[in-house]
């Protein structure tokens, strides 16, 4: 998370980053499949209405899906999906992910032979 810049009254003001908050949310499920929407707002600095409205916007917008496991809901990130602004099209949220977090997510499990 950014540092805070000060103010002249020396009282913390939000710095800039370069991902938005949806990027963030991306990265945090990426990461964490099963992540809780409260551990999303945790991570990302938000509250948890934002956070399930951003996860609701991916889901809507097929770069997640959602799947109910129990009481709890699992993610998984459509790393094949272009970036949204026509700046980043020609990339892929799995190159996003490589590179801000580190994650080689797996395009699609096979079945192991029989």
């Amino acid at each position: 998370m950014a540092q805070p810049d000060r103010t002249s009254e020396d009282a913390p003001k939000p710095g800039w980053t370069f991902l938005t908050n949806h990027g963030h949310v991306l990265v945090c499920i990426a990461g964490d499949p099963g992540i809780r929407g409260r551990d999303i707002a945790a991570r990302v600095g938000i509250t948890e209405r934002a956070a399930q409205a951003i996860v609701a916007d991916l889901v809507g917008d097929g770069y997640v899906k959602r799947t109910r496991v129990g009481r709890r809901n699992h993610y998984e990130v459509n790393r094949d999906r272009p970036l949204r602004h026509p700046v980043e099209q020609p990339h892929s949220v799995g190159e996003l992910l490589q590179i801000v977090a580190g994650l080689a997510i797996p395009r699609r499990r096979t079945p192991p032979p029989s």
